[in-house]
């Protein structure tokens, strides 16, 4: 039986990692050390899983200097403090054994810059059955969500992995917006942070992690 699916993508923030709690004390700090007005919660949640910087300029109305300086102030917080305020959402470290196992390659494709990235996975131990690590660059050059699945697939590919049927796992309508500029379906992460209406556009939904397997890997 010839598998739905050759290679697979995982965002990481609500998808992997649950990291809303290092994500909003990071941004809380930022924004009263900048001297803006922190948001409700509910707009700061929102504010999980998008390129950062875009959310500083186009959610919060900054001109390129103060979203790049807001930046500056957050990473620096987040590195030392906040990467770590995070937990695996369950089942999630049996699903990517189960894909590594079963010959499946797997990248992330996260708008996180790489550096925490790897920092996160490498702290959760999950590195050894993700093939590539791929997020956006630490400058920022590279964060938009098809960017990230761009170069995800390109290294993926440079790696000698069959992307001919890729799919991305994610959990809000950037993840499925990004990946459907390059003809990559998207499975929706209900577990996530995403509104049920952010699932629209993918091809299946899955309640739980492991409710996954039988999506990626049905049963000959």
């Amino acid at each position: 039986m010839t598998r739905p699916f050759s290679a697979i993508l995982f965002d990481l923030d609500g998808t992997i990692s649950d990291s809303a709690p290092g994500i909003l004390e990071s941004m809380t700090h930022t924004f009263r050390v900048v001297g803006v007005p922190v948001p409700d919660h509910a707009t700061l949640m929102s504010f999980v899983g998008p390129p950062i910087l875009d959310t500083f300029r186009d959610a919060m109305g900054m001109d390129e200097a103060q979203a790049e300086h807001t930046l500056a102030v957050y990473r620096e917080h987040y590195l030392s403090h906040g990467a770590l305020d995070s937990a695996m959402f369950p089942g999630i470290d049996v699903v990517l054994r189960t894909l590594h196992d079963a010959g499946l390659p797997i990248s992330t494709a996260t708008s996180k810059p790489e550096t925490p990235a790897t920092y996160i996975l490498e702290h959760y131990g999950l590195t050894g059955d993700i093939d590539v690590i791929t997020g956006a660059s630490d400058d920022e050059v590279r964060s938009s969500k098809a960017d990230v699945v761009e170069e995800a697939l390109r290294r993926l590919d440079a790696r000698g992995f069959d992307t001919s049927r890729p799919v991305l796992i994610g959990d809000r309508l950037h993840d499925v917006q990004g990946a459907a500029v390059h003809g990559v379906p998207a499975i929706f992460a209900e577990w996530g942070y995403g509104s049920p209406a952010e699932a629209d556009g993918t091809i299946a939904q899955a309640a739980t992690p492991l409710d996954l397997l039988p999506i990626l890997l049905p049963s000959s």
